[in-house]
């Protein structure tokens, strides 16, 4: 049988126009974040994000962090910064997240434990 399809692969150069761009635009809005988060608290290295339910109310807790691992700025500071970070990476806010500000990394920070201790298959009893 004789069907039509195509086999034309897209073009490298506009994958590589495209790529450019993104990369340019993640430059841009992590220098807005960096500027803004320096605006927020000074000295600001890590927010720490980690979701938390209190009385059945979901919610985030934030933390801001200097590059010695020491809290920086207040409760205000704290709830502006998270503000700023859902506003600017809308997705992914029901795991804890680090945020580093000098390259704009967000990683996931899910605590877990290695898979040799088993905990992974152990029956979970409450």
């Amino acid at each position: 049988m004789n069907t039509q399809h195509s086999t034309r692969r897209p073009l490298r150069a506009a994958q590589a126009v495209r790529g450019g761009q993104a990369g340019r635009r993640h430059v841009a809005r992590t220098a807005v974040i960096r500027r803004q988060l320096d605006q927020i608290a000074p000295g600001v290295a890590v927010v720490c994000t980690i979701p938390v339910t209190t009385a059945g109310v979901h919610g985030t807790h934030v933390m801001l962090l200097n590059d010695l691992a020491q809290p920086v700025g207040d409760a205000d500071a704290h709830r502006a910064a998270g503000r700023l970070l859902r506003h600017m990476v809308p997705s992914g806010w029901d795991r804890a997240r680090d945020y580093y500000v000098r390259d704009g990394r967000m990683v996931d920070a899910t605590p877990s434990a290695p898979a040799a201790l088993g905990t992974d298959t152990a029956p979970v009893t409450l």
